[in-house]
């Protein structure tokens, strides 16, 4: 498998990016993560989706670790500082999950608070539904777990033929569509730095296709099988939606009902915040995930 590694000068005098880069070795390609905070303190993992990186987290990461807590914040492959398959076809939801599977093995993460969002989610769900031993408590934000067997939202369908036929794929403004505040010019090139050129955004284009809209999707079963031990989760789970997001909105009721541990949990929605509710109400959701922690 050919990938692609990002030039570190691409992430130079980044705004508000200034955490000790760290790295692992998965599949024999690099993978690039933030570790901030006690390296003993319990783990939350900061997961995020399409097509941001790490660096969506940034107003989070220095409060939790201000908390006492232990925040890790992993690039995806294909994303942020992490290799970069060179081919669409290298890219699987499967895949995905397995690569992370390795990150959470190769660091030894236990007791772990996930916080995931729209492909951190899809992918964040199923390895805490697969490994239930290494995690203590969800939060989820503006996200969900598809099958295949609901209908998806026209919006997304709009975005899934546009990340596929669109010659046009600019990270920056696909991310400021996403948002409610009005990204500057230096953060809006801060996403766009993982890509130096369009060679570089295989994983990027790739992952619209790869969501189960299909009941007979090479992820769908798998997912079922995710949401069977969903349906038994009796550990903490809380929904942290924004109002603002046309792709997710409404999917948190599925958990709220079917989840036995989001039962009784200050499940929260922050006003005014798009897709990138990371990016709107970065602190906010930070505060959220802080209190759910020490509530616990």
């Amino acid at each position: 498998m050919k990938f692609l590694r990002t030039p570190d000068e691409r992430f130079q005098n980044l705004s508000d990016y200034e955490f000790k880069p760290h790295y692992v070795d998965i599949d024999e390609m690099r993978m690039h993560y933030v570790d901030e905070g006690p390296a003993d303190a319990p783990p939350v993992l900061l997961m995020h989706g399409e097509p941001s990186w790490s660096y969506l987290y940034r107003h989070m990461i220095p409060p939790i670790a201000s908390a006492g807590l232990r925040a890790i914040a992993p690039d995806l492959i294909g994303f942020g500082k992490s290799d970069k398959p060179a081919a669409q076809s290298d890219y699987s939801y499967q895949t995905h999950v397995a690569w992370m599977l390795q990150f959470l093995e190769k660091l030894n993460l236990k007791n772990i608070t996930l916080v995931c969002q729209d492909w951190g989610s899809l992918i964040g769900l199923r390895l805490a539904a697969e490994n239930e031993e290494r995690f203590d408590r969800i939060v989820l934000a503006n996200g969900g777990l598809p099958t295949g067997d609901q209908v998806m939202p026209r919006v997304f369908r709009i975005w899934r033929a546009f990340a596929r036929f669109s010659p046009w794929f600019p990270i920056g403004r696909i991310v400021q569509s996403g948002t409610v505040s009005t990204l500057p010019p230096d953060v809006s090139a801060a996403y766009d730095a993982p890509f130096p050129n369009s060679t570089y955004k295989a994983g990027a284009r790739a992952f619209p296709k790869l969501v189960p809209s299909t009941p007979d999707d090479p992820a769908a079963s798998a997912n079922r099988a995710a949401w069977e031990v969903f349906r038994k989760w009796q550990k903490p789970f809380l929904t942290a939606f924004s109002n603002r997001d046309p792709v997710t909105r409404g999917a948190d009721k599925a958990f709220l009902e079917l989840v036995p541990g989001a039962k009784d949990q200050p499940h929260t929605t922050l006003r005014n915040a798009g897709h990138f509710l990371q990016e709107d109400k970065g602190p906010e959701l930070a505060k959220v995930v802080i209190d759910f922690v020490r509530g616990q």
